[in-house]
Formats: structure tokens, C-alpha cells, sequence
């Protein structure tokens, strides 16, 4: 997989890039990177890649000319063009799913916004539109890094180990969509805090039956919303509307057992 960036800052990509798993994972070929720094694409001696918008108002607006003249040039290079990706409130949510379908591509550009926004036209080169969230960041680039991550630690090898990247909260592989279930490490008692028992039991069957339930309980205390779209057996949606009923009381989200 290649990933590239477009950015007015495009120096705020390398430092993660280059270190600890995404360093590793680059290193060993598994993924290329590049950052395009979008002054590149500018023609006059300031370099200017914003402008004032029309109708008034606060704030500057990247300028569409840059944008479509990098954004063509830079899908022209190499053998497979990038799937565009810009980041925008209006955008699909991102999620683990959409980290699963975009780790699938070949080549992905994502195109990082900065001032007000970006000239309504510039998004007419969007394969897609992505939002990590409803808040308000200074810019596209912090997104794109959010984004690439998820995708570079489901590529094959990535982790080290290929397990690492299912059995974990919102995957879409594990066998259920639940959250993760509680992890514990030495020492087995912490000031009083002990670890559950059943973990140093050494029977595995139980093990592994105590982290589908504490999976089940945590996500109905923590994320009800989940369970809705969880896939669990008719004794488990029975329980997780017990839990929720508990929780969050008998109208919240995910309460009804019948829910399929």
C-alpha cells in the first residue's frame, strides 16, 4: 500500500510515520509514504493557497487552483491512481469498517484542509468524504494521521503479530462487535486490586468464556449504542438488555432484547 498526503504542513507527518509500529511497518516495506506540500502547485511568489470568501465572512478559504492542479498532477504518477479522501464535517464517519474497506486500496491520497475550509469546488476531485468526529480541529492533518494508522495496523505484518488487529474493540473480525474485554498484567494484586481469578486459572475454555461476558458487560455499560449491531445469541441479548435496563435504565438505547 502507498499513502500520501497533501498538506501545507507537510512536515508534520514524517516524525509518527518514521516511529515505533508505523516505523517498523514502513521500514519493512509494508506501506510507502510521501507528503506533497501543496505550495508546490502555486504560481505566484508568495505562494498563495487561500483567499478572502465571497458573500464576507471570517476566516480564509483554500483556493480550488492549487488544489485540483496537485491533486491532478499527483494522480498521474505511478502505475494506479489514489483513492482522494478529503476530511470534512459533512463527511461519512469514520470507522473501523471504513478502516478495513480503505486498507483494502492500493494508493490513498488524503487531501488535509487548513483555515476555513476549502473552496466547495475543490471537493469535486473527493473519491470520498470522511469525518473523525463533531468537534472542530486547525486543520486535515492530525485526520489523516487518525485514518492512516487504523489502516496500517490491519496490512499483514504490520503488527507482527496477524491476530493483533481482531480481537480487539470495533473490529469487524472478532466475533461479536463488542468492546474488548478487560486486561490485566503483573501483578496479579495491586494494592488490594486483584485480578480476576478465572485469568490465572490456566483453563482457557473459561478464560475465554469470562472475557465474552465481561466484553458483553462492558459494552452495555460503556457503549450501549453498540449492541443494537452487536452479534450475540439469544441468551446474550437477553443479558445485555439486563445490563443495559441496569446501567442506564429501561429506555436507553439497545434496551430491547428483541432488537435484531
Amino acid at each position: 500500500m502507498r499513502i500520501e498526503t497533501l498538506s501545507v504542513f507537510p512536515e508534520l507527518f514524517e516524525p509518527y510515520m518514521s516511529t515505533s509500529i508505523m516505523g517498523r511497518a514502513r521500514a519493512k516495506g509494508i506501506f510507502e509514504f510521501e507528503s506533497y506540500d501543496l505550495r508546490d502547485w502555486t504560481h505566484d511568489r508568495h505562494r498563495t493557497v487561500d483567499d478572502a470568501p465571497f458573500g464576507g465572512g471570517a476566516g480564509m478559504l483554500m483556493k480550488v487552483e492549487p488544489l485540483h492542479e496537485a491533486i491532478t498532477d499527483i494522480s498521474k504518477r505511478g502505475d494506479v491512481s489514489p483513492r482522494v479522501v478529503f476530511f470534512t464535517p459533512c463527511g461519512e464517519p469514520f470507522t473501523q469498517e471504513t478502516a478495513e474497506r480503505l486498507s483494502q486500496c492500493e494508493r490513498i491520497l488524503f487531501v488535509c484542509g487548513r483555515y476555513e475550509g476549502m473552496d466547495e469546488r475543490a471537493y469535486d476531485l473527493a473519491d470520498e468524504r470522511l469525518s473523525i468526529g463533531d468537534y472542530v480541529l486547525t486543520g486535515g492533518e492530525l485526520p489523516a494521521l487518525v485514518v492512516s494508522d487504523a489502516i496500517i495496523r490491519l496490512l499483514p505484518g504490520a503488527l507482527g503479530n496477524d491476530m493483533g488487529s481482531v480481537d480487539e474493540s470495533f473490529s469487524t473480525a472478532d466475533d461479536g462487535g463488542l468492546l474488548e474485554y478487560e486486561q490485566y498484567t503483573r501483578p496479579a494484586d495491586f494494592m488490594g486490586k486483584k485480578v480476576p481469578e478465572v485469568l490465572l486459572s490456566g483453563d482457557h475454555a473459561k478464560v475465554d468464556a469470562w472475557r465474552r461476558a465481561n466484553a458483553l458487560e462492558r459494552t452495555c455499560r460503556w457503549r450501549p449504542d453498540l449492541i443494537e449491531h452487536a452479534r450475540l445469541t439469544d441468551v446474550e441479548r437477553a443479558r445485555a438488555a439486563e445490563l443495559i435496563e441496569q446501567y442506564h435504565g429501561a429506555n436507553a438505547k439497545g434496551a430491547d432484547s428483541d432488537v435484531a
